[in-house]
């Protein structure tokens, strides 16, 4: 008897809930009231308008939407306020802040690494046994510091032999000179014949080409001895290779690899979109991957895109005299490609007009108006963007609930930017 009552009141509440149903309307693609609503009760019958449906409809049952119920419920929020807002009023309460053209900076971000300015190899300009190796790898060199020394071999016999050469050559003009000044007394006197001058000017002029040629032969054989003595060209780090103590190396053979470090060099590419501001001499400033900063200037810039990107590669020339920064580290570097007219605002008054374009409202004459723009950077301190009137009242409270053409009470917020503000071109 109990499971009878309890499955007649469940069979009750069926139907009751079934009938409530049926009085209700299906909406189909949530267009909401008025777009793809269909009766349930047409749904159970086949046809929009049944004889239960008829029926129902008479009796005031089914759900019924009034033209005027759907036009509010396509309405916006902002819309809906606008026609609730009392014309006593004068419009919605919105907050509004000043903001007036400024001096936008032009900047553009590349990505490329460090290069060193130059990987120069000191090689030995004679040959010779590498006596002694005076740097590591790592070491850090200045121009002169001597790297390698050769064994001198039969070089400073050389040296030696070339200057008692020299000793002789210059006796033998001094003898010469002798003999000239000798005879040019001879003759003045009338104790010897004109004709003996030719000689002894032949002699004298000999006897200074002696000197000349041995002066030559001791500077080669000075040069020679110091080409053993191998010296860094540049400042920079000393890398392999290295030579050995004790291995022979021939002219032109690497006695050490310098990497010069200081200025060093960042290496990247301009879009093809940007080359038309890019020039040499323009300020950067660089960041690399390790969180090291530094400035710089454009140095060089390709006059031919790469055929893969067609980006035009560029060269950034940096000072790095503590060499922290190594060659070959991931870096960005900012270009400062100028300056141009724009507006720097916070990214809270950005809004969507019902189109969905991006822009902001502002307030003219004490009416809202929205105004298309255009975001050229975003920073930190704000958005830079273009579009504005030179000076216009933006809304920073409440514009989200007014509409173009709507009457609004603007009260003025603190912090009015001006362009005295605005970065420097």
């Amino acid at each position: 008897m109990r499971i009878l009552k309890s499955f007649g009141l469940s069979f009750i509440i069926l139907l009751i809930a079934g009938g409530w149903l049926a009085t209700g309307t299906f909406v189909m693609g949530g267009q909401g009231p008025g777009n793809g609503e269909t009766p349930i009760i047409g749904l159970i019958e086949g046809e929009e308008h049944g004889p239960i449906a008829t029926a129902l409809g008479d009796a005031g049952v089914l759900v019924e939407h009034s033209p005027e119920t759907v036009e509010q419920a396509r309405l916006t929020v902002a819309e809906r306020i606008a026609q609730a807002a009392p014309s006593a009023t004068g419009g919605v309460s919105v907050r509004t802040q000043n903001f007036t053209v400024q001096q936008m900076p032009l900047e553009v971000t590349l990505r490329g690494r460090t290069t060193a300015a130059a990987n120069i190899a000191a090689v030995a300009e004679t040959s010779g046994v590498v006596e002694t190796v005076h740097v590591a790898k790592g070491d850090r060199v200045e121009t002169g510091d001597l790297l390698c020394t050769l064994a001198p071999g039969t070089r400073a016999a050389a040296v030696a032999q070339a200057e008692a050469g020299l000793l002789q050559a210059q006796a033998g003009l001094a003898q010469a000179q002798l003999d000239f000044d000798t005879n040019a007394t001879l003759r003045e006197r009338g104790l010897a014949p004109a004709n003996t001058a030719s000689a002894v000017e032949v002699a004298l002029a000999g006897a200074r080409a002696q000197v000349s040629a041995a002066e030559a032969s001791l500077d080669n054989a000075r040069a020679e001895l110091e080409r053993t003595n191998i010296v860094a060209e540049v400042d920079g780090l000393v890398q392999a290779p290295i030579a050995v103590r004790g291995s022979m190396l021939s002219q032109g053979s690497p006695c050490a690899t310098i990497v010069q470090l200081d200025p060093m060099l960042f290496t990247g590419a301009v879009a093809e979109a940007n080359i038309g501001m890019a020039r040499t001499g323009l300020d950067a400033t660089l960041r690399t991957v390790t969180d090291q900063t530094a400035e710089g200037k454009v140095t060089y810039i390709a006059a031919t895109a790469d055929e893969g990107t067609r980006s035009f590669p560029v060269e950034i020339e940096f000072p790095n005299p503590d060499f922290a920064i190594r060659d070959g580290v991931t870096a960005q570097a900012v270009v400062q490609m100028g300056a141009m007219p724009g507006h720097l605002l916070p990214q809270s008054v950005l809004t969507l007009n019902d189109e969905g374009v991006l822009g902001v409202r502002a307030v003219e004459d004490g009416v809202a108006k929205f105004h298309e723009i255009t975001i050229v950077s975003d920073t930190r301190e704000g958005v830079w963007v273009v579009g504005l009137p030179s000076s216009v009242d933006i809304i920073t409270i409440g514009q989200e609930f007014v509409v173009d053409g709507q009457s609004v009470q603007a009260s003025q917020s603190a912090g009015s930017t001006s362009s005295e503000q605005g970065a420097p071109a």
